[in-house]
């Protein structure tokens, strides 16, 4: 009889006890306490098991738990007389940012300070007794949710040195999704408030702290070392390419076939991997999204769990406010092609708006693209690794997800979007501009909310705009953007997937008030560079014939939209 499927649990003790359907990974604590590493860097995607993997860690070696082998019995780590004479020998700092999400420096800071709060509250048994002394005391007394950053800065390490007094040991420390306050801080902005303050609470608690045993902190992206981690010369880094604990955090294709046997499932692997496959650790292909195989174990149906599971703001910002080559770029890996850029792993928030390939790093290591083929070569002045790699979109969740997010871009003018793709659909010029102009003047600012936003060239939102064409049209047209054609380049090319369909020619053009009069005249030149640079060429040569293509130019000025074609519709 297969096991019960319990949604959502990260409490490994929780899951153990109630003997819900788990994937041991229990080899990860061996690997990790035979490692010797001082302090640990682990950036694995969203629900990737790091949750449960520190639970885990902390039931394992916490005092706290000293005496509970059984929740490890019949696991591979209880099957070496060493570990099991390890369990629960050890003071634990267990701490999570999971939930720091606010919007705002003080919030942030709030929240952390709650985290620190908590807990001495859970050690308050340390102010029983001489083993204090008045001043420790006081401070222990001080640390709450209004304390200063110097005092917050020091928590960690204040309470290392009390637990290592009480039991005579060295603490371990673990901290997961260490970095989750430090994407909400690039998202709203408060990024150089909240570096300075992280970076003195990670000097303080992992590299000057002699009362430290060793040290696991879990993320989704390695922040760069220059940004928060620059005292800490102690640090083992482990993201996605490296080969430590390759099977750590997510499911082998081995334990995902298993798993669909002992459901009853068989039939439906290859399925599965469709939707869920796609991800590489280190070595190790072949990696399933945990989240959403259990929720397919649970329900039987094929869904896109993992894209529900956050807002994905982040990745929803760089893509909507990206240049022209990030849409462009994302253009072709939506429609399934590769794309070949440089990746380093150590994200650089502030830099995300400046530097595309800053872009593709964060949506790698989050999980988002997966590598294809992946080279080494020399990085920047810094001396940091560098790889030159080939990327994809992960599998067709995560292309489901995209859609999701683009199709939220539009959201709020969504009738009137969908009514300019009838309108475009049934060759409407007079519904197409009155609709267009409907999107343009709600969303056009949206996709154009960089440092130093173009006058001339309205690209982010057009481009935006194709990218929105290519997930509602998806299943009825190969939409491509400025790709070779005949003598020139066009800007938007639907050719259509059934024979009942027309093809359609889209030409972009910026007013240009020293050449032309009025919206009209750049109409007109959009149409006329159509003919001129035999755009159609392409599609006649893939057998669609000329009367079934219709080409349209969309003059822009501003968020002011005007659309025509060759019959003089406007």
């Amino acid at each position: 009889m297969a096991r019960t499927v319990g949604i959502g649990h990260q409490d490994f003790e929780q899951l153990i006890t109630n003997g819900y359907f788990y994937i041991d990974k229990t080899k990860f604590i061996e690997e990790w306490w035979e490692s010797g590493d001082s302090v640990t860097l682990i950036t694995r995607p969203r629900r990737f098991g790091k949750t449960l993997n520190m639970s885990m860690l902390e039931k394992f070696f916490s005092i706290r738990y000293a005496g509970r082998g059984e929740l490890f019995e019949g696991l591979s780590v209880w099957e070496d007389k060493r570990y099991r004479q390890l369990q629960g020998t050890y003071p634990v700092i267990s701490l999570s940012f999971a939930n720091v999400k606010e919007s705002n420096y003080d919030g942030v800071k709030y929240s952390i300070n709650q985290i620190l709060e908590d807990l001495y509250r859970k050690n308050i048994f340390l102010l029983e007794g001489e083993l204090l002394t008045e001043n420790e005391k006081e401070y222990f007394r001080g640390v709450n949710s209004s304390m200063n950053e110097a005092t917050a800065s020091w928590a960690v390490h204040k309470m290392s040195d009390f637990l290592s007094r009480y039991y005579g040991k060295k603490v371990i420390i673990l901290l997961d999704e260490y970095d989750t306050p430090m994407q909400e801080a690039y998202v709203n902005g408060f990024w150089n408030d909240l570096a300075g303050f992280i970076r003195s609470l990670f000097n303080s608690s992992f590299k000057t702290n002699p009362y430290l045993e060793r040290a696991v902190m879990t993320g989704i992206t390695r922040v760069s070392k220059e940004s928060i981690f620059s005292d800490l010369n102690n640090l083992e880094v482990v993201t996605t390419t490296s080969d430590k604990y390759e099977t750590a955090f997510g499911f082998t294709e081995e334990e995902v076939f298993f798993a669909l046997d002992e459901f009853g499932m068989s039939k439906k692997k290859m399925d599965v991997k469709r939707w869920y496959d796609g991800f590489t650790f280190g070595n190790k292909t072949d990696i399933y999204n945990p989240w959403s195989v259990i929720h397919y174990l649970d329900k039987g149906k094929l869904r896109a769990y993992w894209a529900n599971t956050s807002s994905n703001a982040l990745v929803g910002k760089l893509i909507r406010e990206g240049n022209r080559d990030v849409k462009q770029s994302f253009e072709r890996l939506l429609s399934g092609e590769h794309l070949v850029t440089s990746i380093d792993e150590q994200v650089v928030y502030n830099m995300l708006d400046a530097d595309e390939t800053a872009i593709w790093s964060l949506l790698l290591a989050s999980g988002y693209l997966k590598v294809i083929k992946a080279t080494e070569h020399e990085g920047n002045e810094l001396g940091t690794c560098a790889l030159n790699c080939e990327l994809a979109i992960t599998n067709y969740e995560v292309k489901l997800m995209f859609g999701g997010i683009i199709h939220g871009w539009f959201s709020d003018n969504i009738s009137d979007y969908n009514d300019f793709i009838k309108a475009l659909l049934l060759g409407d010029v007079d519904a197409m501009n009155d609709y267009m102009n409907c999107v343009s003047q709600s969303v056009f600012s949206c996709f154009d909310t960089g440092k130093n936003p173009s006058k001339k060239e309205p690209e982010r939102f057009y481009h935006g705009f194709v990218l929105g064409l290519m997930v509602e049209l998806a299943d009825r047209y190969t939409i491509t953007s400025n790709r070779e054609s005949g003598f020139g380049r066009y800007d938007v090319m639907l050719e259509p997937k059934r024979e009942s369909d027309d093809a359609i020619i889209l030409e972009f053009k910026v007013f240009q008030p020293r050449k032309e009069k009025e919206l009209l005249d750049t109409v007109q030149a959009a149409l006329k560079q159509i003919e001129d640079k035999n755009y159609e060429d392409v599609l006649i040569a893939k057998g669609i014939e000329k009367e079934r293509i219709r080409k349209y130019g969309f003059a822009f000025c501003g968020n002011e939209v005007l659309i025509g074609d060759w019959s003089g519709k406007f």
